[in-house]
């Protein structure tokens, strides 16, 4: 008689289930009555207890915490360890006590992450018989990797960078040992080459200026040339007034304007008098000398007063 298959679960319709497609569920082996040692149960066979620090990210006197040998699928996959040979259930108080702190602090220290939204916190223990407790990281904005199935994710995924991978570790190992212990994850080395030669940065290119002709400057500027300059005699008749001839050179016989502007003098105390004009013969008053308190005023007869200087 034909074994009647089992259903499909409902999770496999789920968004966060990573398959699809025509499945089916496998048949379920009967029971054994003897189950294996688990790996490493004994110290000498133990993987963890074997191993020194310098396999683990950071260490302290009780508990150490390892990754993987290389990158993964998921940004970061740690597990912690304690020193001791022990399982779950056989920690003693003070273990016990320190699990739960180690817990919270590991965690912590992973979600400090700037890719990482959620840490998924797992103990099996079917594989190992050391306690190893399992940080799986779930990256920020993956909502379709939320749950249970985070691990199988893990494997399918493509893994992360391993330059990111290694920076990540050492940011978490440097968070830990905050609290105490030793950082042992270092950050990767640059890997950096000096070139054969240093490039010089070329230099823009300039769009040469539009060439405009020129034109010479005896064609573009008019050469103008200077007026003929007149001889002094005729300079000095074209600028003497043109007077009518007369009597003795004046008709009416009254005293002629001057041919000057009157010029102005200082007095004693500052104030200023006209200069002197020219009387009827045609000469001009005599001016006092420097420092002489009088001015001469023009008369009738060609002579004039000493006038005292005002105060």
């Amino acid at each position: 008689m034909a074994e009647t298959p089992l259903p499909l679960p409902a999770f496999t319709t789920w968004d966060t289930f990573p398959f699809e497609g025509d499945l089916k569920v496998k048949a379920l082996e009967a029971p054994v009555g003897v189950e294996p040692s688990r790996k490493g149960e004994e110290i000498a066979d133990c993987k963890a207890c074997q191993s020194g620090d310098d396999s683990y990210i950071w260490v302290n006197e009780r508990w150490r915490v390892r990754s993987m040998d290389r990158p993964t699928g998921l940004p970061m996959i740690l597990i912690l360890e304690p020193r001791s040979h022990l399982d779950l259930g056989d920690l003693p108080n003070l273990l016990a006590a320190e699990l739960g702190v180690m817990t919270v602090r590991v965690e912590r220290a992973i979600r400090s992450l700037d890719n990482v939204a959620r840490v998924h916190v797992n103990r099996w223990g079917d594989g190992a018989a050391h306690l190893h407790v399992w940080f799986m990281a779930r990256p920020k904005g993956q909502l379709q990797l939320r749950g249970s199935f985070l691990p199988m994710w893990d494997d399918i995924l493509p893994p992360v960078a391993e330059s990111r991978w290694r920076e990540d570790l050492a940011h978490v190992a440097a968070w830990l040992a905050e609290f105490g212990g030793i950082a042992l994850a270092q950050p990767p080395k640059i890997e950096w080459q000096a070139p054969s030669r240093f490039l010089v940065d070329p230099e823009p290119a300039v769009d040469p200026e539009p060439v405009v002709e020129s034109t010479p400057m005896s064609e573009s500027i008019p050469v103008v040339e200077p007026a003929p300059t007149p001889p002094a005699d005729q300079q000095s008749a074209e600028r003497a007034p043109q007077q009518p001839a007369g009597p003795q050179g004046n008709p009416t016989g009254a005293t002629p304007p001057p041919t000057t502007a009157q010029h102005t003098q200082p007095t004693a105390v500052g104030h200023t008098q006209p200069a002197a004009a020219p009387n009827a013969t045609g000469t001009a008053a005599a001016s006092p000398a420097a420092g002489q308190g009088a001015v001469v005023q023009p008369g009738h007869g060609g002579t004039g007063g000493a006038v005292p200087p005002a105060r």
